[in-house]
């Protein structure tokens, strides 16, 4: 770890206000010395990548060095952005590159899921704490091999999963942890997207000028260029991501194992397809169920692209369903609902903070203290939900129920097992760790 992180002041995190502006910026900077700032190189940079450097940014002493992107559009445009804050990072196309830059200390990952695995084991192995986007990988062997480069580089690794941030997510699962529910031996966890339009098929096309596209497919399967499956639209093909099942199912089936404790589901099995948008581009399911079997409690996963009217009349939540009472909890706020007089009914309790902001507030502390027990989303969470969440996908592409098997680290269907870790093409190999 680079020295200058011992002597960084304490300051507060930015309470309120947006990014985009130079006297706030200068404002929140203020006292801080040039030997005192953590310098941050973000890869990906389009979406979530901005919104994580935005977060990061409120935290006084960080300063962002480097820039990296595939796009060549949208590296300008943030470079156009950050011009305007006085803000003047280092420019890259490969990701490697920024890894070696000797001014970054640490690094957001904040691109497709297929490329996490890649880019996090990189990072570490050079030396670099990283903010990692979620789900940690795009398959079950992926979030192990990373998990164990964690535990081996010895980094401070934050996942986005930003809700662990939020005080009344962490009130929610206190109360659960209570015991005051009584025994929960049903969790629901769902979302109903609502307002999804289909993804229209549509012919390859040439690559878009400024893009790198072979660098974009990295590690993935060779597919001519095709914009259904290019920047945001990319979750819904195997190939990079596992649709809304990884996308939205690793923050709330998150909750889940939070509240209960839970480890590694001993069996799983699910149905759903393409209901609502049958000859759409996209490969995922537009509608799935999966039923977990923990052991000692169940939990089922729904998700619907057709309607924003899910269960208990919420777009998305996490159910808790107690022998005294239910405790529904979603990002807008919790409640909990009696069962006949065996519980105290509390009401809707609203949500007040922003868990983006505390996430990157409490990863940069952590970067500076080394104290691993004080992150919110450790990498070891981190990895847990994405393989429960893949455990979902695979079971419903196998086709049948699956058991897996802890000491073989296999599952009982061959279908299945041939899912758990990816082919890596291109020229890419997994990293050995």
């Amino acid at each position: 770890m680079n020295n200058r992180r011992h002597f960084i002041k304490n300051t507060a995190m930015l309470s309120a206000g947006t990014l985009l502006s130079a006297d706030l910026l200068a404002a929140i900077r203020s006292g801080i010395s040039a030997n005192d700032k953590i310098g941050l190189g973000v890869i990906g940079c389009k979406g979530q990548g901005w919104q994580n450097l935005t977060a990061l940014l409120k935290v006084p002493e960080i300063e962002c060095v480097a820039l990296c992107d595939i796009d060549e559009n949208i590296l300008n445009q943030r470079k156009t952005d950050l011009d305007k804050l006085n803000i003047k990072p280092k420019l890259y196309g490969d990701y490697r590159k920024l890894i070696a830059d000797k001014h970054v200390d640490v690094v957001v990952v904040a691109t497709p899921d297929h490329w996490h695995c890649l880019q996090l084991i990189d990072a570490c192995a050079a030396g670099k704490d990283v903010f990692c986007e979620k789900p940690v990988a795009n398959s079950i062997y992926e979030a192990q091999l990373m998990n164990k480069a964690v535990q081996r580089y010895g980094r401070v690794v934050q996942v986005a999963q930003w809700q662990r941030s939020q005080q009344h997510f962490r009130d929610a699962i206190a109360f659960v942890h209570s015991g005051k529910l009584g025994r929960v031996s049903s969790t629901k966890a769902w979302m109903y997207r609502g307002g999804s339009k289909p993804l229209p098929v549509v012919a390859n096309s040439p690559v878009p000028a400024g893009v790198n596209y072979d660098m974009w497919l990295g590690p993935a399967k060779k597919h001519p260029f095709n914009k259904n499956r290019f920047h945001y639209e990319f979750r819904w093909f195997w190939d990079y991501a596992g649709g809304l099942m990884t996308d939205w199912g690793v923050h709330l089936i998150d909750m889940v194992l939070m509240g209960m404790k839970a480890g590694t589901p001993k069996s799983v099995m699910a149905t759903g397809g393409k209901y609502v948008f049958p000859s759409d581009a996209r490969e995922t399911p537009d509608i799935q169920t999966a039923l977990y079997d923990f052991g000692n409690f169940q939990m089922t996963w729904e998700h619907n692209m057709a309607t924003g009217v899910g269960l208990y009349g919420m777009q998305h939540g996490i159910a808790f369903i107690g022998e005294n009472g239910t405790l529904l909890l979603n990002r807008q706020g919790w409640e909990v609902k009696p069962e006949k007089d065996k519980l105290e009914a509390l009401p809707w309790s609203k949500s007040v903070d922003s868990g983006l902001d505390k996430h990157a507030a409490n990863f940069i502390s952590v970067v500076k203290s080394r104290k691993m027990q004080d992150l919110n989303c450790p990498f070891e969470a981190g990895a847990k939900v994405a393989i429960a969440s893949h455990f979902g996908n695979v079971a419903l592409r196998a086709g049948e129920k699956i058991y897996w098997d802890e000491a073989k680290n296999k599952f009982n269907v061959e279908k299945a097992n041939q899912l758990v870790k990816p082919l890596y093409h291109n020229g890419w190999k997994l990293p050995i760790v």
